[in-house]
């Protein structure tokens, strides 16, 4: 087993820092940890960017074997990241599990990725020295790396969105080195990828600095690399009012930086007239089933239905009855309980809502709750469209497929909207369709979001507030498009073009 510290990873060495705090475990013991700020941030950039001199040169088949060394490295530590992360997070060890090999999948993918060498889209116009009226040089295109990239762990996912997730691994293919803020409610799951990733450094002789871990439960460490003049892109995971105050600092800095945020959303299902008429209860069951899992604390959980009013009463009903059969179980942390009994709270105060089911919880755990509203009410009050963030969600009454349309109008920018739909809806489909596709990054059909496959074609993010770029996703091989930018080479010696750029 991994002796844990509590410590920070700067420039190879785990080091000390910060005042001490205790971890918040579900089960069993606490873990003394350092939270480090400025310093450490500091730090662990300037390392970083020692380490950019070298590691943003490596050959694509450099970075893929360190990326496999890092996999590698993390499935010798599964049994003991399983135990960890389900006694940190009250997750169950079946879906930590998972989670490790989507993580290891993650890696891996990226390392075939770069060896692949299509994602540089290298172009190269040949000069043109006889051209009339005036020749052309040589130009020659390829997307480069950013340089330091800080990232931020997600609380629901403490291996996939976390230490050695989806943003370290793109940001390490691009060759970007990263640093990573731990998040305190996870910081041993963290301190052993951390020292994954560490192990995997020294076995493939990558910059010591390639990779900087730094614990903290406070803000400064976060503002700090968000703030740090070396610092070049972020990545983050996490709450859409967390992530707005970095995005706000990242955008006043002297030399404002992509932060590529991905904030959360609503995830409206429309079920359409067919559907709805055809097998509501089945989909009233089915949606209650995913608006639970995980205990409802997925970014794209389904948090709400649009459904015509006429059938309405049948996937109520069978929602309602599936949702009373599940218990109150453990949030991720009592701060996300306590949001999330804070935001039913002020659904159910609502006079506009129907609340049809809340069940009572304490402590750190959630418990379902389902509430109804007319479409009407729905539209005329925005402060409805809250990310509950847990197994709660609304039901729109919408009186015709007009005011479905009206009510996807209205939307905010979202990660998912899910379509449920049979063969005799596809006319309405298609007229939601244009709309649907400007509001969300992913649109699903007979489904539900909860579940982001990693794979090329996969989006994850969207518009504004979903996400901070609309043009990015945290999820699938594009997501190492965040941590590049193209340059141009302009009657470049061969000697000194990039190696990827030579005798094209």
């Amino acid at each position: 087993m991994t002796e844990l510290t509590g410590q920070h990873l700067i420039n190879g060495a785990w080091v000390d820092g910060g005042s001490a705090f205790q971890s918040d475990p579900v089960t069993g013991p606490t873990l003394t940890v350092l939270s480090g700020g400025k310093p450490e941030a500091d730090a662990a950039m300037q390392a970083a960017e020692q380490a950019f001199a070298t590691y943003g040169w490596t050959s694509r088949e450099t970075r893929a074997a360190f990326l496999d060394a890092i996999a590698d490295e993390i499935d010798a530590r599964g049994a003991e990241l399983t135990a960890h992360g389900s006694a940190e997070t009250g997750l169950p060890a079946a879906r930590l599990d998972g989670e490790r090999g989507r993580t290891c999948g993650q890696l891996r993918l990226f390392a075939t990725h770069i060896r692949d060498g299509a994602y540089l889209d290298r172009r190269h116009d040949k000069a043109l020295p006889d051209r009339a009226p005036l020749p052309r040089p040589d130009l020659r295109m390829i997307q480069r790396p950013l340089g330091p990239v800080a990232v931020f762990g997600a609380s629901n996912f403490p291996l996939a969105f976390s230490t050695a997730g989806g943003d370290t691994a793109s940001a390490l293919a691009a060759g970007c080195p990263v640093v990573y803020k731990g998040h305190p409610g996870h910081p041993a799951t963290g301190e052993i990828v951390a020292r994954a990733i560490a192990a995997a450094i020294a076995k493939t002789g990558m910059p010591a600095g390639t990779f900087g871990f730094i614990q903290s439960n406070t803000n400064e460490a976060g503002m700090a690399l968000v703030q740090h003049p070396l610092t070049r892109a972020v990545g983050f995971t996490g709450s859409f009012r967390g992530g707005k105050a970095l995005f706000d600092l990242a955008m006043a800095r002297p030399e404002p930086i992509p932060f590529f945020g991905e904030l959360g959303a609503i995830n409206p299902v429309f079920v359409l007239p067919a559907a709805s008429a055809a097998r509501a209860g089945d989909i009233g069951t089915g949606w209650a089933g995913s608006l639970t899992m995980g205990v409802g604390q997925f970014c794209t959980n389904p948090g709400v239905v649009v459904i015509l009013d006429k059938d309405a009463d049948a996937f109520i009903d069978a929602a309602a009855t599936a949702l009373a059969d599940v218990a109150p179980a453990p949030m991720l942390t009592e701060g996300t309980a306590q949001a999330y009994r804070a935001n039913v709270a002020v659904i159910t105060s609502a006079s506009a809502v129907a609340t049809q089911l809340a069940a009572p919880c304490d402590g750190r755990k959630g418990a379902p709750a389902l509430f109804v509203v007319d479409g009407a009410d729905w539209l005329a009050n925005d402060d409805l469209a809250i990310e509950m963030f847990g197994p709660a969600g609304i039901v729109i009454r919408a009186q015709d497929t007009d005011q479905m349309q009206t009510i996807a109008q209205a939307l905010h920018g979202q990660l998912t909207c899910t379509l449920q739909m049979d063969d005799a809806d596809e006319a309405v489909g298609k007229s939601l369709m244009p709309v649907l596709e400007r509001k969300a990054g992913r649109v699903l059909v007979n489904g539900f979001p909860t579940g982001v496959e990693v794979a090329d074609a996969m989006v994850h993010g969207g518009p504004y507030p979903a996400s901070t770029n609309f043009g990015a996703t945290s999820v699938g091989t594009m997501a190492i498009r965040r941590f590049l930018r193209p340059v141009c080479y302009q009657n470049m010696p061969q000697a000194l073009l990039p190696e990827d750029l030579r005798d094209l």
